[in-house]
C-alpha cells in the first residue's frame, strides 16, 4: 500500500477473500511492536496491522502528536501535529478498504493512539465498525462538534484507576459523552496505571469475539 505510516502486519490464519481488520495505534513513546505483542492472542481470521506513529522522539519511541508544557508546566497537545496524524490514519484505512474490502474493521488504541481512535471517529463517522479505546480520553479540540454526526460504531472503553498519566477523573467523563450521542459502549476500569491488565486484555478480546 502506499502509505505514509510505517506498520508490520500479522496476516490471516483462517483464509477469507475479505477478512475482517484489525488496525492497532500505540502510545506516546512507543512503537509499532508494542500492542503487536497481542496480536498472537487475538482471533484467527483477523488481518492486524500495527501502525508507527510519524513523529520520532528519539531512543526509538514515536509520538501522534507532540506533548508539551505551558509556563505553568501544564501540558498541551500539538493539535496542528494531531490533525495531521489524523488524516494519515484515515487515509490508511481508507487504503485497506481498497485493497481488502473486509467485512469489518476494528481500530485498537492505547492511551495517545485511544485519543486518536476516538477522534477518527468523530471526525470521520463510521470509518471503521468497532472501536477499542485503552487508557485514553476524548480530547474535544480534536473534533468537530458532532452533535449532528450520527456514528453507528460501537466503543470498547476502559481505564486504570490508579492511571497517574492519564487521571481517571478524564476517562470517566467518556461513559456520559457516549450516551449523549446515543453511541452504545461497554466502559470498564482496572486497579492499575497506565497499562492494561491480564483481565482487561480477556475482556475487551471477548468483546471483540463477539463482534466478529
Amino acid at each position: 500500500m502506499n502509505t505514509d505510516l510505517h506498520y508490520v502486519t500479522r496476516e490471516p490464519k483462517i483464509a477469507s477473500d475479505q477478512p475482517p481488520v484489525l488496525i492497532l495505534l500505540h502510545g506516546y513513546g512507543s512503537h509499532e511492536l508494542d500492542l503487536f505483542s497481542f496480536a498472537e492472542e487475538l482471533p484467527d481470521e483477523f488481518l492486524i496491522f500495527s501502525l508507527r506513529a510519524p513523529y520520532d522522539i528519539g531512543y526509538g519511541g514515536y509520538a501522534w502528536y507532540a506533548l508539551n508544557l505551558d509556563t505553568n508546566d501544564n501540558k498541551f497537545s500539538d493539535l496542528n501535529q494531531a490533525r495531521e496524524s489524523l488524516v494519515k490514519i484515515a487515509t490508511f484505512i481508507d487504503e485497506v478498504k481498497g485493497k481488502y474490502s473486509p467485512e469489518k474493521i476494528f481500530l485498537l488504541g492505547f492511551s495517545q493512539g485511544a485519543i486518536l481512535s476516538y477522534s477518527v471517529n468523530f471526525n470521520y463517522p463510521n470509518k471503521v465498525d468497532h472501536i477499542v479505546a485503552l487508557s485514553g480520553y476524548v480530547n474535544h479540540d480534536m473534533f468537530p462538534e458532532v452533535k449532528d454526526r450520527k456514528s453507528n460504531t460501537d466503543f470498547y472503553v476502559s481505564h486504570g484507576s490508579v492511571d497517574q498519566v492519564i487521571p481517571i477523573g478524564l476517562a470517566r467523563k467518556t461513559p456520559p459523552f457516549l450516551e449523549s450521542l446515543s453511541i452504545e459502549h461497554v466502559y470498564e476500569e482496572y486497579p492499575v496505571g497506565h497499562g492494561v491488565a491480564p483481565q482487561n486484555f480477556y475482556s475487551f478480546k471477548k468483546w471483540i469475539e463477539e463482534r466478529l
